[in-house]
């Protein structure tokens, strides 16, 4: 599975250290650095069922320079919103955990995070971790 990251994001950071106590075998990708396409982020929304406004952080400040709450929110405007989280990936709610079985979800609590780790194939969650409880 890959998880995409901002390291400064406290549930960022706490989905990684449940992915680790659980021994649970992810790629990182920090999505501010290694920014994703825009056809790569509507293959994510395809894989979480959500549309671009269901993941984007509008209470950002450069989502209000963009005036994005008042975008239209329908399929005529899928594009618009798609460019715009491909343009100012800090807009990208986070964060989302790609499973190996072809789903996603955004992991902000310890739930998702276990969720997706259920969505891995046998094998590929090689059980807890040994550090002592």
């Amino acid at each position: 599975m890959e998880i995409w990251i901002n390291p400064a994001c406290s549930k960022c950071r706490s989905a990684i250290s449940l992915l680790d106590a659980e021994g649970a075998e992810y790629t990182v990708r920090r999505y501010l650095e290694d920014v994703p396409g825009e056809d790569e982020i509507r293959d994510v929304l395809d894989r979480l069922g959500l549309e671009p406004w269901d993941i984007t952080r509008t209470g950002e400040a450069e989502a209000k320079e963009l005036g994005i709450e008042e975008w239209a929110r329908d399929a005529g405007s899928r594009d618009r919103w798609i460019k715009a989280l491909s343009e100012h990936p800090k807009l990208i709610q986070r964060p989302i955990i790609t499973a190996d079985d072809g789903t996603a979800l955004v992991g902000r609590t310890e739930e998702a995070v276990r969720e997706a780790m259920s969505r891995q194939p046998a094998g590929s969650a090689p059980g807890a971790s040994s550090t002592a409880v």
